[in-house]
């Protein structure tokens, strides 16, 4: 079980005291009692690329003071703070859910199936999950239902905005390596999204084997979907 290295203390900055502590959003637990992981994805709307999930179990006690839900945050912000959450986390998952699957489930049930399979590779097992968003359902083995949706979960709870950071920045690493291998698609830059710059090279260029089907972009109709 990892131990926290972030407890409160104060610190000085040109003569003015912090708190190091978390943003005063986000609240550390729901339930104290139990060992309760966070829920949340990154890329459900890009027109190309996985979409990615994470689960995190966090210390009841930790603090961090870059902590915030991740689109809040700048790149290197999240790029610090994986390295952290990484090596404090109780216990932490990734999972992609590739473009084929998000043509098959649509991409809200293929980011509730990444969630899923991340909380399943969690050790030790969570006793209860915090799930961004509104819709999750049972799943697992032992059909796990003890689990609440948070709309904004991941600007209210420290665990979720972990999750949050996780997907986020796994997710933009790997749209960095495929763009070595399609760089006129720019996704090093709009990692996948509907850009100018991007809906323009597909228009040049057509689709690659990483582009989801079943997303349509009306500047692209009928030709090319």
């Amino acid at each position: 079980m990892a131990s926290c290295k972030y407890k409160d203390f104060s610190v000085k900055s040109n003569g003015n005291a912090y708190l190091w502590t978390m943003k005063p959003n986000l609240k550390p637990y729901l339930e104290p009692s139990r060992l309760e992981a966070g829920c949340d994805e990154a890329g459900r709307g890009p027109l190309a690329g996985p979409v990615f999930a994470a689960a995190v179990i966090l210390p009841p006690d930790f603090r961090h003071p870059l902590l915030n839900d991740s689109k809040q945050m700048t790149e290197r912000a999240r790029e610090e703070l994986r390295e952290v959450i990484e090596r404090e986390a109780i216990a932490w998952a990734v999972e992609e859910v590739s473009p084929a699957e998000i043509d098959r489930l649509n991409i809200l049930w293929a980011s509730v199936t990444g969630m899923q399979r991340a909380v399943l590779r969690l050790d030790p097992a969570p006793e209860f999950l915090l799930i961004d968003g509104n819709k999750f359902r049972p799943f697992g083995p032992y059909g796990f239902k003890d689990y609440r949706t948070v709309v904004h979960g991941d600007a209210t709870y420290a665990c979720i905005a972990a999750a949050s950071v996780l997907a986020k920045t796994h997710r933009d690493a790997l749209m960095r390596k495929l763009a070595l291998e399609y760089p006129q698609y720019g996704w090093d830059r709009n990692m996948g999204y509907p850009t100018p710059e991007h809906i323009e090279a597909i228009r040049r260029y057509g689709l690659t084997p990483h582009h989801r089907l079943s997303f349509h972009v009306k500047q692209l109709e009928p030709s090319l979907f």
